[in-house]
């Protein structure tokens, strides 16, 4: 089953750079994974997010406030 990575942000430049280093890793690790983005900011709040970019895997919050390394995305997409 493919994992759902999330990408919580209202679509600035740093959710567009979090997105494209997700994509890397996922294709780094070859990762089957869904990507969807949720620009919301009733949904993001709803969910705890206060501070975006924040990255969700498997609807669990792995990682919010920055964008992650590409080795930070690795390691959250094998954990999540």
């Amino acid at each position: 089953m493919a994992k759902k990575i999330e990408i919580l942000g209202k679509g600035c430049a740093r959710c567009k750079q979090t997105e494209k280093i997700v994509r890397m890793a996922l294709e780094e690790l070859n990762v089957d994974a869904v990507i969807e983005k949720v620009e919301d900011i009733a949904e993001i709040i709803a969910r705890g997010v206060v501070s975006t970019p924040a990255i969700a895997v498997n609807g669990k919050i792995v990682l919010s406030g920055k964008i992650p390394t590409l080795e930070e995305e690795k390691k959250l997409i094998q954990i999540g």
